[in-house]
């Protein structure tokens, strides 16, 4: 267990006394990210009847989206690791929020399409950037707490899409929900302009675009590894999440009300996971408590597919996604913590988004499935082979928990070095 520290730890850490702006522009954006991904769960049978396509061709544009982020991760990732957290974080957030809005008054399904993919860059480059400034911008003591409280954002954001489903839409529109999440989209670009720059991306910052990607070709055994944990997290997360609601229309028959009352059931779940076992990750460690959430996720199984009554089914879907949401908890402090200080933009939010690429046809597997073996086996056979895949990456994998993001690797004093030369 980590030493507590003293009170002099954030000046030590070369902690701002404004931190705290830093820290809510990261969640806040990573909330309002994933508010506007989840819109267009709860719409898919209203969009395909607007744009006179089947459901499925609404379906594949959740995998055209996810496939899309590891562009905006590489871009606004060397663009943070460049010039700093703050102006990418900033443009991110308009840039997306932008794109969320016109959306709805795509004239046809090929602009639509296009819209989303766009979306998707934006979706992709946040996270990278934003949870590096917050790690950054965190005392040591409190990164598994805080990496929770980001990583809940995201279920948040679902849950916020959910009540949007019973509030905004009835009253106004489908098309109102697109645009919902614009004032605090200006919320959190007045945080972002107030927030400190990250002290550690000072300490580590590289002279040239050339010197990160040589950083990032140093380290490919991590990256490598860290690609295999977020393909399979992805597959964890989405292959619970995406079709969920479907799932729930053509399996039970619930009215749109009811999905959504249970959506915000599942997804209160969720962020209550993420905060627990992200706060248990700093007496457990990152992987060892990952895997209590998944062990949770497996005992749930059989409840959240195939329960015969209601009550069990909220149970089920509640504590699935406790534990979905409890491992990816851990994940902002686990990638941060395993990064090359001087791409930690660039290095976690790239395998972040690069992993979603590999595991976004999961949507697509588990809907084909559905006509093979039905809904409740397709979704069971799918989740439990990464569940168990998941036991064994982490089990045999590395942590570095408590790591001290203000310490220079051997690396980066050569290259600096090299640079006082040139």
């Amino acid at each position: 267990m980590l030493a507590e520290p003293d009170v002099n730890t954030n000046a030590r850490e070369h902690l701002p006394a404004n931190w705290g702006y830093a820290v809510s522009s990261g969640i806040l954006g990573w909330v309002l990210d994933a508010f506007d991904f989840f819109v267009l769960v709860f719409l898919v049978d209203v969009l395909a009847r607007n744009f006179h396509v089947e459901k499925r061709s609404i379906i594949w544009t959740i995998s055209i989206t996810l496939a899309m982020r590891p562009i905006g991760a590489l871009l606004l990732g060397t663009l943070a690791d460049r010039f700093g957290r703050r102006r990418p974080l900033l443009l991110c957030v308009v840039y997306f929020s932008l794109i969320t809005a016109l959306t709805p008054f795509a004239p046809n399904y090929m602009v639509f399409v296009l819209l989303r993919a766009l979306y998707g860059i934006g979706m992709g480059g946040y996270w990278g950037v934003g949870a590096s400034l917050v790690m950054e911008s965190t005392p040591r003591r409190w990164r598994g707490v805080i990496s929770g409280v980001m990583q809940a954002g995201y279920p948040l954001g679902y849950l916020l899409a959910a009540v949007a489903l019973r509030t905004i839409d009835p009253h106004f529109g489908w098309r109102a929900m697109f645009l919902s999440g614009m004032g605090l989209a200006c919320v959190i670009a007045l945080l972002t302009f107030r927030a400190p720059e990250s002290a550690a991306w000072q300490l580590h910052r590289l002279p040239s675009a050339r010197d990160i990607f040589r950083t990032l070709f140093q380290h490919k055994r991590s990256f490598a590894y860290l690609l295999l944990v977020m393909s399979f997290m992805t597959c964890l997360s989405h292959g619970t999440q995406d079709l969920y609601p479907d799932f729930l229309k053509s399996v039970y028959h619930f009215s749109d009300t009811t999905i959504s009352t249970l959506a915000i059931l599942y997804n209160v779940g969720a962020i209550v996971g993420a905060l627990v076992i992200g706060h248990l990750s700093e007496s457990m460690g990152r992987r060892y408590s990952i895997m209590l959430a998944l062990g949770l996720s497996l005992i749930a199984v059989p409840a959240w597919a195939f329960a015969g009554a209601v009550p069990m089914l909220i149970a089920g879907s509640i504590l699935m996604q406790f534990g979905v949401q409890g491992a990816f908890g851990v994940i902002p402090a686990h990638l941060n913590e395993l990064s090359p200080g001087a791409i930690r933009s660039l290095f976690p939010g790239f395998v972040y988004q690069l992993g979603v690429l590999f595991g976004s046809p999961s949507v697509s597997v588990e809907y084909a499935l559905r006509n093979h073996f039905g809904y409740r086996w397709a979704l069971t056979i799918f989740e439990c082979c990464v569940i168990v895949a998941l036991f064994f990456i982490f089990g045999f994998g590395p942590e570095r928990r408590g790591h001290d993001f203000f310490a220079r690797s051997p690396d980066e004093v050569a290259l600096g070095t090299m640079t006082r030369d040139n």
